[in-house]
């Protein structure tokens, strides 16, 4: 089995399921590719933080003003009305419940919803940050992931085995293979490959797949 959807592929298919003027938190790194692909006639608003509401696209290459970072470092442009506030006052938003969606990484997702997504490994994050608030805070939480891991492990799995981010709090992940949604501690599947078959589908994740209804083809436009 070859074929599967690129990073940017999947960063496009979460961002068509977001509402247009959604609040929305993109975790460091690959989720921040979803902020690129907004569909026409619909603009979230961006949240990231370190303390920035409403903020817009990178800069061109030479134009960065560093003062103006998301939090994961890179810089961003502002849009109009955006609006600056420090720690406290960013967390509490998203510990508020403010936030409509949050979209992030995962090392594992199970059945359940249960989310690892830091490692403490010879390669991993030293502690779990804002992504333990996020996942309780948001209202809607979905992951974009690889399916497998590099050396073709499941990442959707029955138990998590890595240190949890949160518990139950994912509800639709978004991989390269398909679009799984959480439901009653089961993985529903909601969208797959067209080319790949349920079987092959099924070897590859750690968990049962459900059936319920109709599965649709998971079709992405080539994009970068």
């Amino acid at each position: 089995m070859t074929e599967k959807l690129s990073n940017a592929q999947i960063a496009w298919r979460a961002a068509q399921d977001i509402e247009d003027e959604a609040y929305v938190n993109l975790g460091i790194g690959f989720p921040e590719m979803v902020a690129k692909f907004q569909p026409p006639g619909r603009q979230a608003i961006f949240h990231t933080e370190n303390g920035i509401l409403n903020f817009g696209e990178s800069p061109a290459a030479g134009e960065e003003d560093w003062d103006l970072i998301n939090a994961g470092k890179k810089a961003v442009t502002l849009k109009p009305g955006a609006a600056f506030f420090n720690h406290a006052d960013s967390f509490a938003m998203v510990r508020g419940g403010h936030l409509d969606v949050a979209i992030l990484g995962a090392y594992e997702v199970a059945e359940n919803g249960d989310l690892a997504n830091w490692s403490t490994g010879p390669k991993g994050i030293p502690a779990v940050g804002g992504a333990m608030d996020l996942v309780h805070g948001a209202k809607r939480v979905a992951v974009i992931t690889d399916h497998v891991t590099k050396d073709g492990r499941p990442k959707l799995v029955k138990h998590c085995t890595l240190p949890l981010t949160g518990l139950a709090c994912v509800t639709r992940v978004y991989t390269s293979l398909a679009v799984i949604d959480i439901e009653g501690g089961r993985f529903v599947l909601r969208e797959k490959l067209p080319g790949l078959s349920l079987e092959q589908l099924q070897a590859v994740t750690g968990a049962e797949l459900v059936i319920a209804g109709t599965v649709a083809d998971l079709v992405a436009p080539e994009v970068s």
